[in-house]
């Protein structure tokens, strides 16, 4: 993902305020959460079993290794191919409902630089929060009527070669799977909601300048009702290009989120960067979220 300049003056100084939790076992009472659907220490294990695969980039052995053991944890999950795209595909989960779906996303690819990146929050969070994501809506009562929910893991989201910031033209050099999957699926996507860096200690989640204010108003209000609000500021941050534009673009409403004071293209993004607090507030937020929207 690549920010845009013209929104970079924003209040992330005044975003600060830390939220602790690091690898300790989480539950919610422990991290002041209303509910207690998502769990944690799940989504901490999943996080570890992708950091264990090493570099990832799109098209790497190691991620087609890693999409095979994703594929598993996901409902009703399938592989889409990648158009154009040799090797790269998508891993699609899907929860049955009424049409226009909900999707629910991150992407899976790591950076291809520098050497010895692993990417445990830009991509292995984000990731892991939507696989538990999908556990605990199996689990949760949504009401008659309920929308379809797809739950999106997108490859080729860092580009081939180099940084996102390096790039010209990141729109067509990234977000690979996600213009892809919207290519593919016109018309069949109600809203969308992207996780990215989300699992790091500190963790502070304006909206990101571009995401639709109506969507992301329902988003806090879920995070109110969850115990989860000191997470989701009301401020507005950085407009950044990611895998929820293609959607935005095609008319689609959605919700980036994405703490982008995060060190995130830096050999630091390591699992002791992350938080259990972080990723169970999230994760729970979601899931109050998805489990409303109609």
């Amino acid at each position: 993902m690549r920010a845009s300049h013209a929104f970079v003056a924003v209040l992330i100084g005044t975003l600060s305020l830390a939220c602790a939790g690091g690898g300790a076992p989480q539950t919610a009472a422990a991290n002041g959460l209303k509910v207690d659907r998502f769990d944690a220490d799940r989504t901490w294990r999943i996080v570890e079993r992708q950091l264990a695969y090493g570099q990832r980039p799109a098209g790497s052995v190691e991620l087609r290794a890693l999409a095979h053991k994703l594929r598993r944890l996901l409902p009703n999950a399938r592989f889409e191919a990648l158009p154009g795209e040799p090797g790269l595909r998508n891993v699609v989960g899907t929860l049955p409902g009424r049409r226009p779906a909900i999707v629910v996303g991150a992407h899976y690819d790591t950076l291809a630089k520098p050497i010895g990146f692993v990417g445990a929050n830009n991509g292995a969070a984000g990731t892991a929060v939507v696989i538990e994501a999908a556990r605990a809506l199996r689990r949760v009562r949504r009401p008659p009527g309920a929308r379809e929910v797809r739950f999106v893991l997108f490859d080729g989201e860092e580009p081939a070669v180099g940084l996102p910031e390096e790039s010209t033209d990141f729109y067509r050099a990234g977000l690979r799977g996600s213009r892809a999957y919207v290519e593919s699926h016109p018309r069949r996507t109600a809203a969308m909601i992207l996780l990215d860096y989300v699992g790091n200690r500190g963790l502070r989640l304006p909206r990101e300048g571009s995401s639709t204010p109506a969507l992301w108003q329902r988003l806090r209000a879920a995070a109110q009702r969850t115990g989860a609000a000191r997470y989701f500021p009301d401020a507005t941050g950085p407009t950044i290009t990611d895998d929820h534009t293609p959607f935005l673009r095609a008319g689609v409403p959605a919700v980036d989120l994405i703490d982008w004071s995060y060190p995130g293209h830096d050999l630091s993004d390591q699992l002791d960067r992350l938080s259990r607090r972080s990723l169970d507030a999230v994760g729970e937020t979601v899931v109050e979220l998805v489990k409303r929207l109609r």
